[in-house]
C-alpha cells in the first residue's frame, strides 16, 4: 500500500500534486468522493498533465490507485495532501480521523484556498499525533479533457514548515518553508501586488483580455520596475537571497504574461475595496517600499487607477465611490490618512489619470 495519499481527485489534486508525486515516481493512493471519477481514473490506469504553450512534454500520471472513502486503506500511509475546497475540509477530516486514531505519526498538507484550512481539518481529527500544515497553491490548472488536466509549469508546493517539527516529505516538489507568515507576506506583495498591477492600469488602458494587458509594452515596463523595487525591499525585510526573490518573482511573470492561461480583467481587479485595505496586495508593499526609499511610482499609479476603477456587477465597489471621496477612501480603506504624502502622491496621479480618461 502506498505511504501517500491525495485526498481530492480535482484539478490540483490529481493535476498538480499529482504531477509533482509522478515526476519524483512517487506511487500514492487517490481518494476522492465521486464514484465515477474513481471508476474512470481506474479503468484508464493514466492521464496525462499538458503544460500551457508546450512549455515541456506532458506528464504522463500512472502511479496511483484510485479509490472512495469506503474502499481507503490508510494504515500504512504518512504522508497525506488534502485538496478538496475548503467547505469540504469538517468531513474530510471525519473520515480520517477514522485512520488517525492508530496512534501512528501523520502528516496532512492542506492544498486550498480558505481561511486556516490546516486548522480546521486538525480540529475536525482531534488526534494528538497528527501534523497539519498549510501550503500554498501558485500553480493554475483546467480540466482538458475527461481527465488530462492543462497547467502551468510551476514546479514547487510551498508549504509551512513549523508544524511539521523538521519532518521533510521525500518529494523533489514540496518544499517546507520556515517563517511561512513572512513567505504569505512575500506572496501577497510580489504576485497580488503584480496582478494588481496589470488588471488596473490594464483597465485604464481599455482592455478587458488579461493577457492582453500583461503583454503591453507600456504595463510591462511598468510591471518590471515595480519587481526590481520590490524584490530589493523584501531581501532588506525578511533576508531573501536576491536570487531567490528574483526566481519567485519570475515565476509569477511568466504566469501572467501566459496568453494560453485565459483570464480577464475584470476578474483580477474585482472587489478592489477589499485589494485597497491597509496591509493588504498594493497598500502594504507601497508602505514597505516608502520605509525604504524605494521607487514607489507603480504602486501610486495603481491605487490612483483603483480609485477610477468602475465594473457595474461590483455594486458594493460602485457604493462606496458613491458615498466618498478619493482621500476618504484611501484614508478609511487604504490606512492611508488625508494629507500624507502617499496619500497625495496617488490624489495627483488620480487627477491626472483621470482627465486623461476624460472622467
Amino acid at each position: 500500500m502506498s505511504k501517500i495519499a491525495v485526498v481530492g481527485a480535482g484539478k490540483t489534486g490529481r493535476g498538480f500534486i499529482g504531477r509533482l508525486l509522478a515526476e519524483d515516481g512517487c506511487e500514492f493512493l487517490l481518494i476522492d468522493k465521486q464514484e465515477e471519477l474513481v471508476q474512470k481514473l481506474n479503468e484508464k490506469k493514466s492521464f496525462q498533465v499538458h503544460f500551457f504553450g508546450n512549455q515541456r512534454e506532458p506528464q504522463v500520471v500512472t502511479n496511483y490507485q484510485a479509490v472512495t472513502w469506503e474502499n481507503a486503506d490508510l494504515s500504512d500511509v504518512e504522508l497525506i495532501f488534502v485538496s478538496v475546497g475548503g467547505t469540504n475540509l469538517p468531513d474530510v477530516g471525519k473520515e480520517l480521523k477514522k485512520w488517525c486514531s492508530d496512534g501512528k505519526k501523520r502528516y496532512i498538507i492542506t492544498g486550498e484556498n480558505a481561511t486556516k484550512p490546516a486548522k480546521t481539518l486538525l480540529d475536525a481529527i482531534g488526534e494528538a499525533n497528527t501534523a497539519g500544515a498549510e501550503a500554498t497553491v501558485f500553480c493554475t490548472t483546467i480540466e482538458d479533457g475527461e481527465l488530462d488536466i492543462a497547467s502551468e509549469n510551476y514546479p514547487y508546493l510551498q508549504c509551512d514548515a513549523e508544524p511539521l517539527k523538521g519532518y521533510v516529505p521525500k518529494v523533489t516538489g514540496v518544499k517546507p518553508v520556515d517563517h511561512f507568515g513572512n513567505f504569505l507576506t512575500r506572496k501577497l506583495f510580489t504576485y497580488n501586488a503584480a496582478s494588481c498591477v496589470i488588471a488596473y492600469l490594464g483597465y485604464v488602458k481599455g482592455f478587458t483580455d488579461y493577457g492582453d494587458a500583461a503583454n503591453d509594452p507600456e504595463i510591462l515596463e511598468l510591471l518590471d520596475r515595480n519587481y526590481a523595487a520590490t524584490n530589493a525591499v523584501l531581501c532588506k525585510e525578511y533576508g531573501y537571497t536576491k536570487e531567490d526573490q528574483e526566481e519567485f518573482a519570475l515565476l509569477s511573470k511568466k504566469k501572467f504574461c501566459d496568453r494560453t492561461i485565459t483570464d480577464t480583467v475584470a476578474r483580477n481587479a474585482r472587489e478592489p475595496q477589499r485589494k485597497m485595505k491597509a496591509g493588504e496586495r498594493i497598500m502594504g508593499p507601497l508602505v514597505l517600499l516608502d520605509k525604504y526609499g524605494a521607487d514607489t511610482s507603480v504602486l501610486i499609479k495603481t491605487a490612483a487607477a483603483m480609485l477610477l476603477y468602475r465594473n457595474e456587477a461590483e455594486d458594493a465597489w460602485q457604493e462606496i465611490v458613491d458615498t466618498h471621496t478619493p482621500a476618504q477612501i484611501l484614508a478609511e480603506i487604504g490606512g492611508l490618512p488625508e494629507g500624507s504624502r502617499l496619500s497625495e502622491a496617488i490624489l495627483k496621479e488620480y487627477d491626472e489619470m483621470r482627465k486623461e480618461m476624460g472622467k
